[in-house]
């Protein structure tokens, strides 16, 4: 497979993607420290979609609640191991379709700058997701920033549901997790229940700023603000990321078993697409998300 290799042209920070596999981010290193989990590395994520880096998680982020959704007035029916499908351990379809997918085209490749792009009209993407697009994700490095801006046109006379969102997991390998200081924007925290699904109940959550510790995480949230800032720092290192548009939504998870934590951002919350309250990309226009790192 193909790795494609970006550079900041300002900094010592170096990125790689394999469109090949997905788009996957697969390393960001800074001064030849990896910021990246690494997890079961790229041979895991082909294989078994096992995520690591940052993923795509198109077109849904997280699980749904159940194999069958109704969306702009249709219908779906998932059967996992089918058509992309994958499941979590309670058997809920997870992380949408695109995970390792091989058919990404590059429009645009340079020294600090990538362009891929999905037809969603494959009748096998089209069999999990029957809303034809194109997707297309930007990928460019400067000024010690990543930033990947993801854009879905519609390319029939349907709307597009916008329910994805990606998995950057990040990590101070040279900093023990228990002194990580993570930060969050004010959020409203969506209770879920043991499946990891919302169950309707929220409470409003104040600007944090504290040790990771031995806390674990694996929740949601909603009312992100446009501009909203998480970060990660220790050891004299700062990760951020920046919600800069489109995404309104997040998912925080730290593990115990890992030295990871990610800022997810989410276009919609968790399975979205199953209750409705996510927005579209309408036919003759297109939808737009990004965030970004910055080191």
């Amino acid at each position: 497979m193909h790795i494609v290799t970006l550079q900041d042209p300002s900094s010592e920070l170096e990125a790689q993607f394999v469109p090949d596999a997905g788009m996957i981010g697969i390393s960001l290193t800074d001064t030849g420290v990896e910021l990246l989990g690494q997890r079961g590395g790229l041979d895991a994520y082909v294989a078994a979609g096992k995520t690591m880096g940052i993923p795509i998680l198109y077109p849904w982020a997280n699980r749904l609640g159940a194999n069958t959704y109704t969306a702009e007035g249709t219908t779906v029916t998932l059967t996992a191991g089918q058509h992309g499908v994958r499941t979590d351990p309670n058997g809920l379809p997870i992380h949408g379709v695109l995970a390792a997918y091989p058919n990404w085209r590059v429009t645009h490749e340079s020294a600090n700058e990538l362009i891929a792009e999905v037809d969603f009209g494959d009748q096998d993407l089209l069999a999990s997701f029957p809303f034809p697009h194109r997707l297309a994700l930007t990928v460019t490095l400067f000024e010690r920033t990543l930033r990947l801006r993801t854009s879905v046109t519609p390319s029939g006379d349907r709307a597009v549901p916008l329910c994805f969102g990606f998995h950057p997991y990040l990590q101070l390998p040279d900093v023990p997790r228990d002194q990580w200081i993570i930060e969050t924007p004010p959020l409203r925290h969506l209770k879920l229940d043991r499946q990891g699904l919302p169950t309707g109940e929220t409470a409003h959550q104040s600007a944090i700023t504290e040790p990771l510790g031995d806390k674990v995480f694996d929740d949601g949230y909603d009312e992100v603000a446009e501009g909203a800032v998480f970060a990660v720092s220790g050891g004299g290192r700062r990760i951020e990321v920046h919600y800069e548009q489109g995404y309104a939504a997040a998912q925080i998870f730290a593990p115990s078993s890992e030295s990871v934590v990610c800022f997810e951002p989410m276009t919609a919350p968790t399975d979205a697409l199953r209750r409705g309250g996510y927005p579209t990309a309408e036919p003759g226009g297109w939808g737009v998300a990004q965030f970004s790192i910055r080191v």
